[in-house]
């Protein structure tokens, strides 16, 4: 039985399950455990309780870097069902987030007509926690249909540069949870989806800038992109990927691009979104593309060995 199908408050091999967060369940020794450390230091901020308990359980991700905003919502979660009572939180928000508007950084526009070969060679830049981060943000929101959203989780963003010029920029994200069609395709179960599906990452964006006009470009990149991508994520987040996964808005675009870059088609999404309350489709109905890095991408994401 997966984790995520047990009822809250069974009792299974003598542990007591209180809840189950992001697949773990969470039992009596957990809640104890946790009013333990909270008790040891009164004055202790959550912040410094979610990294005890961390380092308790060696909560991290592969990287090594503490799981400290996963593990705060779960203490929240804890707190607000009664298990646990967190002290006061530090600091609280006279206004609430609003949407982040990247600030406008203007480039040159002049229009760039070219073959590939004549803008060769290009550069590909991962600008993530770098100073060009925000001119790949300004060019998302000001000519990419979709906008620009702040990514959350694991990610990475590029920006492909010409002759000093950015010509296309690029996201790379962690991939949702349940799809069916990519799904059925890779033929995983949901113990071994849970367990591997970090090894997938989600094209969230895919910008060819409006005035650069050179054929091939968009697949090239996307070619380019497939052998770098694994590398960068293995360095930052200390593993590798198996395969990629995008959306096509098919009333807008047809796919062109990946399609000479080999990827695949799975399917047709459902318009339902994640976790929809009703069978009624609420969201526009796309295509979905997959790209497998390697030959063995079946083998590796079907393990649901422990």
């Amino acid at each position: 039985m997966g984790l995520r199908s047990l009822p809250v408050g069974v009792t299974v091999a003598s542990m007591t399950v209180k809840l189950i967060y992001r697949g773990r369940p969470i039992s009596d020794d957990d809640v104890a455990l946790i009013r333990k450390l909270i008790a040891e230091d009164t004055k202790a901020s959550r912040r410094a309780i979610s990294h005890k308990l961390c380092r308790a359980w060696n909560w991290v991700q592969p990287n090594g870097v503490l799981r400290d905003m996963v593990c705060r919502g779960l203490l929240l979660q804890l707190h607000r069902a009664g298990h646990i009572e967190l002290p006061p939180p530090r600091y609280c928000r006279s206004k609430p987030f609003g949407p982040r508007q990247p600030d406008r950084i203007e480039v040159d526009r002049t229009p760039l007509c070219a073959s590939l070969c004549q803008l060769q060679p290009l550069l590909f830049r991962q600008v993530r926690r770098t100073d060009q981060e925000a001119l790949f943000n300004s060019l998302i929101h000001q000519h990419h249909y979709l906008g620009y959203t702040q990514p959350v989780g694991e990610h990475l963003k590029y920006l492909v540069y010409a002759r000093s010029r950015p010509v296309a920029a690029l996201a790379f994200c962690s991939a949702p949870c349940g799809l069916t069609c990519r799904d059925r395709f890779i033929g995983w179960s949901a113990q071994a989806r849970q367990k591997n599906l970090h090894f997938v990452a989600y094209n969230s964006r895919y910008l060819i800038l409006p005035w650069v006009r050179v054929e091939h470009l968009a697949s090239h990149v996307l070619g380019r992109m497939a052998r770098l991508l694994p590398r960068d994520w293995q360095d930052l987040y200390g593993h590798s990927l198996y395969f990629l996964q995008t959306f096509v808005d098919p009333t807008r675009y047809r796919g062109t691009c990946y399609r000479a870059a080999n990827w695949q088609v799975l399917g047709m999404t459902t318009g339902r979104g994640h976790r929809c309350p009703t069978h009624e489709p609420n969201r526009p109905i796309k295509q979905m593309l997959g790209y497998p890095l390697t030959k063995h991408f079946r083998r590796l994401l079907c393990d649901a060995g422990a």
